[in-house]
C-alpha cells in the first residue's frame, strides 16, 4: 500500500510545488488521510527529498538555458559567448536570490516545523497569500506598470528582493513559488518572469534542504531500507513527471491569466482546513 501512497503523494507534490498554492501545506493534508506505513524520521525526511523529483524536471526542461557551458553533447546548438555570459549571469542572480533562504532558513528549520507544521498555522498562511494575491492583482498591478519583462534583464537587485520574500515561504503554507511571485509582482517583474525565476530559485533552495534533511536522517542513527528507499524514489519519479506537466501549464497559464484563481483556490482550501481542524479539536 506504501507504493499506492507514494504514487499519490507523488502526484501532489508535482503538482504544488510550482503553482503557487504551497506543497508542503498539501502534503500536510494528504497525509492526515494518506499515511505512509513507515517511521516519523523516514516521513519528515520523505516531505522534503521528494521535491528532488521536482527540481530534476526543471533541469530537464530548462537545460539549455541553465546549461553554462558551450554544449555537452554534440547535437545541441551551439551557444554564443553572449549567450553562455547570459547563463553564467542567471545563475548568479539565482544564487543571490537563494542566500537569505539559505541563511536564515538553516537555523530555524527545526524550530518552524515544530511550532508551525500544523493544520491551523497552513491554514491561515493559505488564506493570507490567497488575499494577497487577490489584492496584488486587482489594486496593484493595474496602477504599476511591469519594468522586466525578460529573465536576462532581471537586476541583480531584483533578485536579492525575490530572495527576500522566499523567506517567508519558510512557514508552511505560504508556497514558495507563491511567496516569489508575491514578491516580483511587487517590485515590478512580469508574470512569465516571475514564474520562470522561481523555477529556477528552486533548484538550490530545495536540493539544498533535501541534503540537509537526508543529512540530519542519517545523523540521528536513522537507516534507509530498501523498502523505504523504493517508497521515496517512486515518489520522486511521479513528482518528476507530474511536475514536467505541471510547469508547462503554468507557464501557459500566465501567458493569458493573472494569479487571482489561486488566490481564490487558496482562500477556500484554507477556510476549509479551519473547519476540518474546528470539527477534529471538538471530536476528539
Amino acid at each position: 500500500m506504501d507504493f499506492i501512497r507514494a504514487i499519490i503523494l507523488g502526484i501532489i507534490e508535482g503538482i504544488t510545488e510550482w503553482l503557487p498554492i504551497s506543497s508542503t501545506g498539501h502534503l500536510i493534508i494528504a497525509e492526515e488521510f494518506i499515511r505512509l506505513n513507515q517511521s516519523a524520521a523516514f516521513k519528515e525526511m520523505f516531505d522534503v527529498v521528494i521535491q528532488l523529483g521536482a527540481i530534476l524536471s526543471v533541469v530537464v526542461l530548462y537545460f539549455h538555458k541553465l546549461n553554462p557551458f558551450n554544449k555537452l553533447n554534440p547535437k545541441d546548438k551551439q551557444k554564443t559567448p553572449r549567450e553562455i555570459q547570459l547563463t553564467w549571469r542567471l545563475w548568479l542572480k539565482v544564487l543571490i536570490a537563494a542566500l537569505p533562504a539559505a541563511i536564515i532558513g538553516l537555523p530555524l528549520n527545526d524550530w518552524l516545523d515544530a511550532h508551525f507544521y500544523h493544520f491551523v498555522p497552513v491554514a491561515f498562511m493559505l488564506i493570507i497569500y490567497g488575499i494577497a494575491f487577490i489584492v496584488i492583482e486587482r489594486q496593484w498591478v493595474p496602477h504599476h506598470e511591469f519594468s522586466v519583462f525578460n529573465i536576462d534583464r532581471l537586476p541583480y537587485r531584483f533578485a536579492l528582493y525575490i530572495g527576500l520574500f522566499q523567506v517567508l515561504s519558510l512557514l508552511p503554507g505560504t508556497s514558495r513559488s507563491g511567496a516569489t511571485i508575491v514578491g516580483a509582482l511587487l517590485i515590478g517583474v512580469s508574470r512569465e518572469v516571475a514564474a520562470e525565476f522561481t523555477f529556477f530559485l528552486g533548484i538550490p533552495v530545495m536540493f539544498g534542504a533535501s541534503l540537509v534533511k537526508i543529512f540530519h536522517f542519517f545523523k540521528n542513527g536513522n537507516s534507509l531500507n530498501l523498502e523505504q528507499f523504493s517508497v521515496l524514489l517512486l515518489a520522486c519519479l511521479v513528482a518528476f513527471g507530474v511536475s514536467m506537466l505541471a510547469i508547462k501549464f503554468l507557464m501557459n497559464y500566465v501567458k493569458k491569466h493573472d494569479f487571482t484563481f489561486f488566490g481564490k483556490y487558496r482562500i477556500v482550501l484554507g477556510a476549509v482546513l479551519l473547519v476540518y481542524a474546528a470539527v477534529k479539536a471538538i471530536v476528539g
